[in-house]
């Protein structure tokens, strides 16, 4: 017996669990034996916590609860019956001021055992709690930094436990200053392979801050939760939310609605429409789709949907941004090759290896990410500061979008910096270019306005509002919110004015051109 205890210990072997009953004095030897210095590979330490599981789970003691507790992790048993009612857990008082508060709790559902006993008639249940107060066994690629180092889990004899109605609810309390940090409840969601043990993920989690000391999780399914603590220079204050939901939700609307009477007044005169009106309706259709999955995404991030469904609409958000971003990157190189070459363009297939680029490029990147890690794509929570009985506190919003950070800087900031810093050269070379054919002549004031309305439409075109995005800092980030706010979500109604307003001046030129014709003709005759 002792030999076949070391082999269990030392090795983790499962194949003595047969021979003898489990006792709580061997339970807690082995959960020493996992504080100790053992191998880094995620698979071993998975292993680990897996046999920790199913050792509590056959584990024999009286009663009708058992507590271990080593440095580092506490395990607790509940045995329960089918007419289970709730259960709620609290650790050990903290002493903080006048009041005592408890480190942590976890509330626990009737609705938890309704499932299992509605499968099957068992005599017991069992509920296993594994807390563990460091993060040596859940470590992700981006090293995340939790809320006190707390990993609580928890988990209903052999089946998986989801889509609770009436969640589970856990607490922290902490004595931290975190001003400068957003805070998330998060699940841990295993790797895929042995050389990535896993990554913490949001979904089926709501974060409230009741306090400025608490945070407190609703989660609608059992397994291993944490607080994520994330760097967040600026914050959202919610008395701005409202309006700037209420100014995206009209400017995105109306920019549907323009960017829709574009593209059936381009497929009426399809046959009179040249390679500029292509380029043109390609940004109309990018600038369509995204409006439309950017209302979508907010809306799917909060209802209770698949995360599969959030994820892919992510992914669909971030490529229709990215579409987005090329085509007007697409407009300025068209604007360049105008000027440049005074409107003696021919490229064999110019418009298709446009789209080549515009609709391909986007696409290859969104894919690969798909294919790379997929969990980059998900819910994402935006912070938001609010006061509370005179103390600030963070509630936080959520909508389907780029979860990784590193992702976020480079192929969202990053991309769109290059793009938006392309068409600015372009939008400065323009501007010269328009000044030096100006230059030495004394234009009518009718020739000055309309000049200024070429300025501002090529702003528009070129999409160089959306280098606000940058400014979200300091004294220029609620200037900048409403700015960008109003300027992008009503981009599409810019760019249909701007449409119109060429569209009449084409067809002012082409009415000048015929009556001086006509005229022409009537002096020859």
């Amino acid at each position: 017996m002792d030999l076949c205890r070391v082999l269990f210990f030392s090795l983790g072997f499962l194949t003595c669990l047969g021979k003898m009953a489990m006792t709580p004095k061997d339970l807690l030897f082995f959960m020493e034996t996992m504080e100790q210095p053992r191998s880094r590979k995620p698979s071993v330490r998975t292993g680990h916590i897996h046999q920790l599981e199913q050792l509590l789970l056959n584990v024999s003691f009286p009663g009708h609860n058992l507590t271990l507790q080593t440095r580092t992790i506490q395990s607790l048993v509940f045995k329960l019956a089918c007419n289970f009612t709730g259960l709620s857990l609290s650790s050990a008082a903290l002493e903080q001021g006048p009041q005592l508060q408890a480190l942590h709790t976890m509330q626990f559902p009737a609705e938890l055992t309704w499932d299992a006993c509605s499968r099957t008639r068992l005599a017991e249940l069992r509920l296993i709690c594994i807390y563990f107060f460091t993060n040596k066994f859940f470590q992700d690629d981006s090293n995340s930094s939790l809320l006190n180092n707390y990993i609580l889990g928890a988990q209903l004899g052999h089946r998986p436990v989801n889509n609770l109605r009436d969640p589970v609810n856990i607490s922290i309390w902490h004595n931290q200053s975190l001003e400068f940090y957003t805070l998330t409840c998060v699940f841990w969601k295993e790797g895929d392979s042995q050389h990535s043990q896993g990554g913490w993920s949001p979904e089926g989690c709501r974060t409230e801050q009741p306090s400025p000391s608490q945070v407190l999780c609703h989660c609608n399914h059992l397994t291993y939760f944490a607080v994520l603590m994330q760097l967040s220079p600026a914050q959202l204050p919610t008395e701005l939310q409202a309006p700037l939901e209420y100014i995206s939700l009209v400017g995105c609307s109306v920019s549907i609605l323009a960017s829709l009477l574009v593209i059936l007044l381009y497929i009426h005169d399809r046959k009179q429409s040249d390679s500029i009106a292509s380029i043109h309706v390609n940004l109309h259709v990018s600038v369509l789709l995204l409006n439309v999955t950017f209302l979508l995404s907010s809306t799917l991030a909060v209802a209770p949907v698949p995360g599969v469904a959030c994820t892919a609409l992510a992914a669909t958000l971030h490529y229709t941004l990215l579409s987005c971003l090329t085509w007007m990157a697409m407009e300025g190189f068209n604007l360049y090759l105008l000027l440049g070459r005074v409107y003696n363009i021919y490229i064999h297939h110019y418009v298709l290896k446009l789209c080549a680029l515009g609709w391909g490029v986007p696409a290859l990147l969104v894919l690969l990410l798909l294919t790379v890690k997929s969990s980059v794509y998900g819910p994402c929570t935006i912070p938001l500061v609010h006061n509370q009985e005179n103390h600030t506190g963070f509630q936080n919003v959520s909508m389907c979008w780029v979860c990784s950070p590193v992702v976020h800087s480079v192929l969202v900031m990053g991309y769109g910096g290059l793009m938006s810093l392309f068409n600015l050269v372009v939008l400065a070379w323009a501007l010269w270019a328009l000044r030096r054919l100006r230059a030495g002549q004394k234009a009518p004031r009718t020739q000055a306005c309309r000049d200024t309305v070429t300025v501002l439409g090529l702003t528009v075109l070129l999409g160089t509002t959306w280098a606000l995005a940058f400014f979200s800092f300091g004294i220029f980030l609620l200037p900048q919110l409403f700015l960008f706010t109003i300027s992008n979500s009503f981009y599409g109604f810019f760019l249909f004015l701007w449409f119109c307003s060429q569209r009449c001046h084409s067809q002012a030129e082409a009415k000048t051109e015929m009556e001086r014709i006509s005229s022409s003709q009537m002096t020859t005759h």
